[in-house]
């Protein structure tokens, strides 16, 4: 997250310099879809975690169950040290396996593995996973107590990974179409993960084992566990594919002030209902779980530690105000649902089709209540955040993530696209059907840029080019002159022809060679920079 001069740390960081970063092994084991990923499509997780909190231990084991595109017999498994896996198992044969760089374990199979079979491993494990340092930027297990001594437990490990705490297919392109999650607690403990409680089972060693059933896919770092004294209360919207369940889970000491607080978690699925089409997981209802850092995305299960009051921890991260009526985290983190767990990036490259929509739908959610003028006033305050530091993609197939300018900057480019589509019933029916093309799939920035220029019947190739992969902020050369207007397109990528709609309503169509028409009123730049992340300049000053 990036960092404001004045606030804490807000958007997920990345390094300075990572076009000069050297990258790894490592890094090329986890970020490529590699041989030993390639012939094997995910179907199923059975996950069940034993934690030790006294000694921040873990073990258990996970079932993978798969379906065989090609013949292989090598498979790729993630896990990151201090963990080990201790046996691996298929048909209850136990198999070999060797390991390179720090975190890819490759398997061999002994059963010849033919195309279109269902199969299934086992994976046992053990050790002490990465304890976070500071979450959810520097993610693992997270170790604490809370007010009476309970022991308080998270885990957020988006960029990290799952393999921080369990092994995995650990690359965003393959999700497993549903998951069991079984973590196992002491008695007085309950945990919660993603999806739905399907039982609860007593067990003889005073601890009680928790089976949270996921019946839609799921990415991997949304996977999630969670493990305090909580209290739970619930409530239920009739929305857009029927009743759909909604659940919390805080500390009892909370309780009072959570069910105040999280009365804004309706409000927040009526908007993004409206601008996003239906909750994307109604089987597996909605959930608000209290944690000890600032909350995630986890899919069904979106964690919250904002500290019960509106903003960002109490602050307005566009400076304008808007952001103080409501909950940053309820609404950010919540409109991850449709965008980053319903429509998902197959390479961390991509994370701003996950982070700029999001960031755009804090203006939605504003317009929705209080109207578009506010939104506006909203958006355009972000953009104290962007650094203009570097590219918004970041590398493929290392796992490198892009600039932090992927939420402030990348939210101003769809306000820039949508005023320059100039239809808000199109731009809805846009952003709508991206999650209903897309509904549950890992996708490429390409799909999402050909989708909006197809159905706005605009080419934004460009407009993406230099908003996603370029540094400079494009300037609006103009001057006026017997009733004309002159302009061109300077500062920009090469065959930059944003369209940009003036304050009178007429439409003008830069490129960067002069071009003029008549002007209906004086120029209003004010209004062109509010309504589009451009600079605008008199030639000649």
């Amino acid at each position: 997250m990036k960092q404001f001069s004045v606030f804490p740390i807000l958007f997920l960081s990345v390094a300075l310099f990572a076009q000069e970063k050297k990258f790894t092994l490592n890094d090329t084991l986890r970020g490529t879809i590699t041989p030993e990923r390639a012939w094997w499509d995910l179907n199923y997780y059975h996950l069940s975690v034993n934690p030790k909190p006294e000694t921040q231990f873990i073990s258990g084991r996970v079932e993978i169950r798969y379906t065989v595109l090609s013949s292989n017999q090598s498979m790729q498994i993630d896990l990151q040290p201090l963990l080990h896996i201790d046996k691996i198992t298929q048909d209850e044969n136990e198999l070999t396996f060797n390991k390179k760089g720090s975190n890819a374990y490759f398997i061999q199979l002994k059963k010849p593995q033919a195309k279109g079979n269902k199969e299934a491993v086992v994976v046992y494990y053990s050790g002490n996973p990465i304890v976070a340092k500071h979450p959810p930027w520097e993610g693992g297990v997270q170790w604490e107590k809370d007010n009476n001594g309970n022991w308080f437990i998270a885990t957020s490990c988006q960029g990290l990974g799952s393999s921080a705490w369990w092994p995995c297919k650990d690359h965003m392109y393959d999700e497993p179409d549903s998951m069991l999650i079984s973590i196992t607690t002491p008695k007085n403990l309950m945990d919660v993960s993603n999806g739905r409680l399907r039982s609860t089972v007593d067990n003889a060693d005073d601890t009680k084992t928790w089976n949270w059933e996921v019946k839609n896919p799921i990415n991997n770092y949304g996977v999630n566990m969670n493990i305090a004294n909580y209290v739970h209360f619930a409530d239920t919207l009739h929305g857009a594919k029927g009743v759909l369940d909604m659940n919390y889970y805080v500390l009892p000491y909370n309780l009072d002030k959570a069910k105040e607080q999280f009365k804004q978690a309706k409000l927040m699925m009526k908007a993004f209902e409206y601008w996003f089409g239906p909750y994307p997981f109604y089987e597996d209802g909605f959930k608000l779980v209290e944690v000890p850092y600032l909350g995630m995305e986890h899919q069904s299960s979106v964690t919250y530690g904002n500290g019960y009051g509106n903003g960002y921890r109490g602050h307005d991260l566009s400076g304008t105000g808007w952001g103080l009526k409501w909950d940053f985290i309820i609404i950010h983190e919540s409109g991850h649902e449709w965008f980053a767990n319903n429509i998902t990036y197959k390479d961390i490259a991509d994370m701003w089709i996950h982070e700029s929509f999001t960031n755009y739908s804090e203006a939605l959610y504003t317009e929705y209540y209080f109207g578009k003028d506010a939104a506006t006033e909203y958006v355009v305050g972000t953009r104290r955040g962007i650094r203009n530091d570097k590219p918004i993609i970041g590398v493929y197939n290392v796992n490198e993530e892009g600039s932090g300018d992927m939420y402030p900057k990348g939210g101003n480019m769809l306000h820039t696209i949508r005023h320059s589509i100039n239809d808000d019933k199109l731009f809805r029916e846009i952003l709508r059907g991206l999650n209903k093309t897309f509904y549950h799939q890992t996708v490429t920035t390409q799909q999402i840029e050909n989708f909006i220029s197809e159905k706005s019947k605009m080419n934004f190739s460009k407009v993406f080019d230099q908003y996603l992969r370029n540094t400079q902020i494009p300037t609006l050369e103009y001057y006026t002159e017997k009733g004309k207007i002159f302009f061109r397109w300077t500062n920009c990528v090469n065959g930059f022809d944003l369209s940009i709609i003036l304050k009178d309503g007429s439409r003008i169509n830069p490129t960067e060679k002069w071009q003029s028409q008549k002007l209906i009123e004086p120029i209003d730049t004010a209004y062109i920079e509010k309504m589009f992340y451009v600079k605008t300049s008199l030639k000649g000053k």
